[in-house]
This record gives C-alpha cells, structure tokens and sequence, in this order.
C-alpha cells in the first residue's frame, strides 16, 4: 500500500493540466474497459494514446487483460477518452488511487462516464454472454470499511454526504436498454451489481448470500468508481457483461477462473463494442 492517505487537488489537477497539454482532444465522455473489453478503445478515431507508465501521477495496471493505456478520440462523433484497463483494490492500491483517473476525467470536463466490466452472474436466470445495464450496487468493500471518500473531504469535487440512491443515470441507462433492443439483442437485463475486494473468486456460500441481498451479478471493481464519480457530479452508465455463473451448488465440478472470464469478454467484445457505439451515436448530454 501506499504510506499516501490521499491525493492533493493539485496533484490532481497536475495530471489533468499535462494530459490536455498533450493532446488536442477534449473529452465529454469517459470510458473504463473491463478485463478483455478494451477492444472499446481500439474504435477511436483520431486516436491519440499514452501508457498509464507515462501520465504523471498515474498508477500502473497489473491485471492480465488490461492493457495499460489511456486512448483519446473520437466514437460516434462524442469526444472520448477510454481507459484500457483499470486498477483494482486487490492489486495493492489504495482506494484514492484505484479511483484516480476519475477525477482527473473530471478536471478534463468529462461530464458523464460509461464503466464496463466483466462479471459473474448470480441471477439464475442470467446467463453467460448476457450484457446487465446496472441499475444500483451493493459496497461490501464499504461495508467493511473501505471508502475512497475516507479522510479528508475535498469540496472542490463534491460534498461531504454525497447521496448513491440516484448515482445510475436513469435516462442513460434507459437509453442504452433502446439501442439493445434496437440492434436485436435478446440477452440485455437490468440488475443490481456486487462490488467485492477479490482477487479470489467467491465461495458457493457467499454467492448464495449475495443473492439473497438482492445481487444478479459480482464483480470486482466499478463500485469505487461510481462512488467518486457520484462525487464528482458525473453521469454514470455501468454495463456488465456475465462472463461466468456463479457456482452456486455444491455438487457441481465447476471452478471460475480468469482466463474463462478473458475469453468470454473476447467471444462478446463485438456485441459490447457495438452497443456502446450506437449508444453513443443517440446520446445527448443536454437531455440525460
């Protein structure tokens, strides 16, 4: 861990001031790619990219499908910057850290963000290939008293009680639902996502409990995200794509693992890439 307890405003604003003194882009929309869905970032036009190892003040993805980058450009005429691959709370990294890159989205003017991830599906009814717009999510990292809100409150992003009853945009999210339907696909939900701290896979116990709290899929990140984001005043659109079931009964030989949760987000990437693309062709950010 980092003997850091947060970042500065200005160390902040330092990574913001050198990222738009490097590229003639301006960004409106953010993009987070899951594990084995950066292909996002690879639909920019006009790309510009930089190696998280090169922005000053960034943190450095570890996680095998995660590139590493930071791409701008342009997708379906929105000006976007698109992270290909995140930093997670079991790679080591402090909250303030895994969440760093959406605050200095939001110094950039980046007004609303779109999080992908890959996940498992605890709804019985999910299955694997479904792509769950989520509506609301459980914390149970912050139920264990984890927060990247901890500490000092820094009222240039936001207050010091920001409210999470709203944070999944409702328009946005009915808005993506559209172009699912309009594109012919069958296997869009609607749900409630599970923030774990990993890395290890769940227990066949604690994935009954998380359906029994109400949760259709568990992941490994996003969550903290969101909570900054929220924050920040940001407009949140979190998609998952199911990439396994939870082993949910304990006669069955099945295992996860993450190659089978990489390959599945290969086998989609297509469906996931086209989704957001037409999303973002019908989205306007005066309406949302």
């Amino acid at each position: 861990m980092s003997e850091k307890e947060s970042c500065t405003y200005e160390e902040y604003k330092q990574t913001s001031d050198w990222l738009l003194s490097k590229t003639k882009h301006r960004p409106i929309v953010a993009i987070v790619c899951g594990s084995g869905l950066g292909g996002l970032g690879e639909l920019l036009k006009d790309q510009q990219a930089f190696n998280y190892c090169d922005i000053p003040n960034f943190p450095k993805s570890t996680v095998p499908g995660h590139a590493g980058r930071l791409i701008f450009g342009n997708l379906s005429g929105k000006p976007c910057v698109c992270m290909q691959g995140r930093f997670h709370f079991y790679e080591g990294y402090p909250l303030w850290k895994v969440t760093f890159p959406v605050r200095v989205f939001h110094l950039m003017g980046v007004e609303a963000i779109i999080l992908t991830n890959a996940a498992g599906g605890l709804n019985q009814e999910f299955s694997v290939g479904d792509i769950m717009v989520i509506k609301d999510h459980i914390n149970m990292v912050g139920f264990a008293g984890q927060n990247p809100l901890f500490g000092h409150n820094e009222d240039r992003f936001g207050p010091r009680f920001p409210p999470m009853s709203d944070a999944y945009n409702k328009n946005m999210r009915s808005l993506l639902l559209a172009a699912g339907k309009e594109l012919g696909y069958n296997n869009m939900r609607e749900g409630v996502y599970c923030g774990l701290g990993g890395p290890n896979f769940e227990t066949i116990a604690e994935c009954r409990f998380l359906n029994k709290l109400g949760a259709d899929a568990v992941g490994m990140s996003t969550v903290h995200e969101v909570v900054v984001a929220r924050h920040c005043g940001l407009r949140i659109l979190g998609i998952s794509l199911i990439t396994n079931k939870a082993v949910m009964d304990y006669d069955s030989n099945f295992t996860a693992n993450h190659e089978e949760v990489l390959q599945a987000g290969k086998d989609s990437a297509k469906y996931m890439e086209k989704l957001v693309s037409t999303f973002l062709q019908r989205l306007d950010l005066n309406k949302v």
